[in-house]
């Protein structure tokens, strides 16, 4: 009974193997906002493995430490932010941070359960916004596109309440942290949401927002990491992971258009 003998002896030989390639893989961490950011890493995390790298995933609800995570070196990389957030977060904080790979983009939407329709928005409506610079921005540019207000600059990405040159409906603002949005919504008429967070509050973009922006939209989601990586082997094969033909049928099947490819 040769084979009997043998067997065991290649079984250990095959799980010495096994356990030294997972020994020499890269590991990689990187930090995302749970929907959809960290579920589409975890589609990729099997395709990483097989080009020896560990991905490790750590997920948070803000939109400040997974940047402050990888700049301190405490991370490798981030997925959850769009070109203008970094933009600003660098600008505000003198930070390195780059863009190593566009993915995707979350249509930018307003909600209400309050009214139906944007015709019903009343005089002196309260309208919640995300309180950092760029999101703040990009809600009022969505705001002025459906012509409830004008901007003293139709075109400032960074622009604020204080920028808003006409409001014929007395639109009241209110600045909160995106994070917060979802759960306002009883307390203002509309709020203008993040794609990430409504689908967290079980919103479905395509059909609970009374607007959204179109798929032409630049505030297409990116994966970032310092200056000293973005060369970094493991990074490029994270970001050549997620510019597939599979991710691209994920995001169309599991999303329905709530988010669309953005390579």
């Amino acid at each position: 009974m040769p084979f009997k003998k043998f067997a065991p002896v290649a079984a250990l030989a095959f799980a010495a193997l096994f356990a030294g390639s997972a020994a020499n893989a890269e590991k990689l961490s990187v930090a995302a906002t749970p929907v959809p950011h960290a579920e589409l890493l975890e589609f990729v995390k099997p395709a990483l493995a097989k080009e020896g790298v560990e991905l490790e995933i750590k997920v948070f609800t803000d939109y400040v430490q997974p940047n402050a995570q990888v700049v301190d070196g405490q991370l490798d990389a981030n997925f959850f932010q769009h070109k203008p957030y970094l933009d600003s977060y660098n600008s505000e904080r003198k930070t390195d941070l780059v863009s190593v790979g566009l993915v995707h983009v979350e249509p930018f939407g307003a909600y209400s359960s309050k009214i139906k329709s944007i015709d019903e928005l009343k005089d002196g409506a309260q309208v919640a916004l995300p309180n950092d610079p760029s999101n703040g921005a990009r809600a009022l540019l969505l705001l002025q596109a459906q012509g409830l207000i004008k901007l003293k600059d139709p075109s400032n990405i960074l622009a604020t309440a204080r920028d808003v040159a006409e409001n014929p409906k007395n639109l009241r603002f209110r600045e909160l942290e995106a994070a917060t949005l979802p759960r306002v919504l009883p307390d203002v008429d509309i709020a203008l949401i993040n794609t990430n967070y409504a689908l967290e509050a079980g919103l479905n973009p395509v059909e609970d927002a009374l607007f959204i922006e179109g798929e032409d939209s630049p505030y297409a989601n990116l994966v970032a990491t310092t200056a000293a990586k973005k060369d970094d082997a493991a990074v490029q094969k994270l970001v050549k992971a997620l510019q597939t033909d599979e991710v691209r049928e994920f995001i169309k099947t599991q999303y329905k258009g709530s988010i669309v490819p953005a390579f």
